[in-house]
């Protein structure tokens, strides 16, 4: 896989590069061609501001090196729009951004079990790799996934998929997303040291916001009884973490196969116990299966975010604002 994906890319960009000769040299041997001719009242040399380019996997990656880096960075995103990111496997077009990017970034803790081959066959000396999770607090897929695999399963489950033994949903708890900013700060004032006030500015900004929002709403959980909500797959642990809560989910944290029956009625028998009123669906984990557990207990779906792709226009931040004001809403029912 790694000499397959290294001889695509080495492919790909000599595509580009000849492309762009050709290009060039068209130009030389036609300056009069069908360029049109500047005018004299438009500004001439005025210096063009350089970006760092910066590769990430998903979209809550793309926001959080924006955040910190702003216009100051020049971000592209490898997992295409509408893509689950757990099933993502890479083309080696999808890859060819490695190759001239300053700095990568991935989320880490098994969520891109392929991102180590793709930076070795991008065979990029100067790109700065980013574990966005390195350091971070996390959570033991054991522990996330215990209601979730019989004894035996997680064993063949982790030989099967490679996912690794932590939960990687790290960017949607709170306390999460700021280990992931430091590190992503960390690593653009690697890049450009020039401008690192303004990265160290604009980190402990977003984190101030982050902040806010926990302080909010860790005062509102606090005053529930109620601490459990049903989601359609278990990606929210560190939010759970966060704040004192507890998931039930249709599905574990690598959204992989659909519930057995004695699951599926156990998912039944808890909403039914506990007056469950809302049943939290993502569009790329199975709503439908969502829907028919909200249907056998007289429930509504709501939708919840999992950030993983640029969703109704919306930021992180008011994305994570929407998911806690729903589950709030949903434990005071």
């Amino acid at each position: 896989m790694l000499k397959k994906w290294a001889a695509m890319l080495l492919s790909l960009i000599a595509v580009v590069s000849f492309s762009a000769c050709g290009s060039n040299n068209n130009q030389a041997n036609n300056p009069g061609g069908n360029t049109a001719p500047t005018s004299s009242a438009e500004p001439t040399n005025m210096p063009e501001v350089s970006k760092i380019k910066v590769s990430v996997t998903f979209d809550a990656m793309k926001e959080f090196v924006e955040a910190v880096g702003k216009d100051k960075v020049e971000v592209s995103t490898i997992i295409p729009a509408g893509t689950e990111a757990h099933d993502f496997e890479p083309k080696a077009q999808d890859l060819v951004s490695l190759s001239t990017a300053k700095v990568f970034v991935y989320n880490g803790l098994g969520m891109e079990g392929w991102a180590e081959e793709a930076v070795s066959a991008a065979n990029n000396a100067n790109l700065i790799v980013v574990d966005a999770s390195k350091g971070a607090d996390v959570i033991t897929r054991e522990t996330a996934s215990e209601d979730h695999e019989e004894e035996g399963d997680h064993e063949e489950d982790e030989e099967d998929h490679d996912h690794g033994k932590y939960d990687p949903h790290l960017w949607l708890g709170l306390k999460g997303a700021q280990a992931e900013v430091k590190n992503i700060k960390d690593a653009l004032i690697q890049a450009d040291s020039s401008n690192k006030d303004y990265y160290e500015q604009n980190c402990n900004d977003f984190i101030s916001q982050l902040e806010n929002l926990y302080n909010e709403y860790n005062e509102k959980f606090q005053s529930v009884d109620k601490k459990s909500f049903v989601t359609g797959h278990a990606a929210f642990g560190y939010l759970c973490r966060d704040f004192g809560l507890e998931q039930n989910s249709v599905r574990d944290i690598y959204a992989e196969g659909e519930p057995s029956a004695q699951q599926l009625a156990e998912l039944v028998e808890y909403c039914r116990e506990n007056n469950v009123a809302t049943v939290f669906a993502e569009e790329m984990a199975s709503p439908a299966v969502s829907q028919t557990l909200a249907n056998e207990v007289g429930a509504k779906v709501e939708t919840i975010y999992t950030m993983e792709n640029a969703e109704d226009g919306m930021t992180y931040l008011e994305r994570m604002q929407d998911n806690l004001s729903k589950i709030y809403d949903s434990l005071t029912k």
